[in-house]
């Protein structure tokens, strides 16, 4: 986690760049006004939640038609191509780890799968740094697997997704 956090502060730093919540909209609008901007959506959160992330003169310039737009406070543009200096030191990293295979199955946020496999596991964390975030399609798969969540502090964020996207899971935040 450490030299997570070390590498993706270092391709931070290589080009200014940023994030913006793009809240609400119809989310093929929004999807193509990111994308005509040459940005890229890092997070796509569903319940009506996209996280633009690129260019800072670019995220400037974003305004889907019914959708509010709110910058964020963070160093760069994470979960894409501009945090791909982080992804080789990692990768040799992980390849020096020892993994088994998961005791409780992990829902993947490439792409909502399930893994157990922990060599899996291990490379999509790493692939994660530099590829966009599908917190929608995880949110998707645990409506088939949970019937609670419990968010840890800093909380909130996530468990006001799953309220709006999948009602059906009952939700907690610690906030303290």
């Amino acid at each position: 986690v450490r030299a997570r956090g070390v590498e993706m502060a270092k391709a931070a730093a290589l080009k200014p760049a940023g994030m913006s919540a793009v809240l609400g909209g119809d989310r093929e609008v929004v999807l193509r006004a990111i994308s005509d901007l040459g940005l890229v959506a890092a997070n796509d959160n569903g319940a009506g939640q996209i996280v633009a992330a690129g260019d800072l003169d670019a995220l400037a310039q974003l305004a889907p038609e019914g959708a509010r737009v709110r910058a964020l406070a963070v160093a760069g543009a994470f979960h894409t191509s501009y945090m791909q200096p982080a992804v080789a030191p990692l990768q040799e990293i992980a390849a020096k780890l020892s993994v088994h295979a998961a005791s409780c199955p992990v829902i993947s946020n490439k792409d909502g799968a399930v893994v157990q496999d922990g060599r899996e596991i291990l490379d999509r964390i790493v692939a994660q740094i530099s590829n966009p975030v599908r917190w929608d399609l995880c949110m998707t798969t645990l409506a088939s697997h949970v019937s609670g969540a419990l968010e840890i502090p800093p909380a909130g964020t996530l468990v006001g997704l799953l309220k709006r996207a999948v009602p059906i899971i009952e939700t907690y935040a610690f906030k303290s």
